[in-house]
C-alpha cells in the first residue's frame, strides 16, 4: 500500500453549499485522514491522506463536490505525509494561499 497526502484547493460555488461536511463524509467513507476548511478568499482547502487509490477517489469526488456546489478549479500539490489520526472539519475561515 503507498500512502499518498495531497493539499487541495477548490474553487467556485464551494462556500455555503455544505461543502465542508459532504467533504467529511466522504473522506472518512474512503478511510482518509486530514482536514478540510473554508479560506477567506472564498475557496476551500482541504488536506487529504491515505492510501494512493483511496486519495484518487477522494480527488476525483472533489472535482464534481456535492450537488449544491460548482466547481470550477480544482489545484493539487503532492506533500510529505504527516502525524493525522481522523479527519476533521477546521471552524472558522483562514487565509489560504
Amino acid at each position: 500500500m503507498t500512502l499518498a497526502a495531497r493539499r487541495v484547493v477548490v474553487r467556485g460555488v464551494v462556500q455555503g453549499v455544505g461543502f465542508r461536511f459532504h467533504t467529511l463524509d466522504r473522506a472518512r467513507l474512503l478511510g482518509l485522514v486530514g482536514w478540510v476548511r473554508n479560506c477567506n478568499d472564498g475557496t476551500v482547502e482541504t488536506w487529504i491522506q491515505g492510501p494512493s487509490e483511496r486519495v484518487d477517489e477522494m480527488l476525483a469526488w472533489l472535482r464534481r463536490g456535492p450537488r449544491a456546489a460548482r466547481v470550477e478549479r480544482v489545484d493539487v500539490d503532492e506533500v510529505g505525509p504527516v502525524e493525522l489520526s481522523t479527519f476533521e472539519i477546521r471552524r472558522g475561515t483562514a487565509l489560504c494561499d
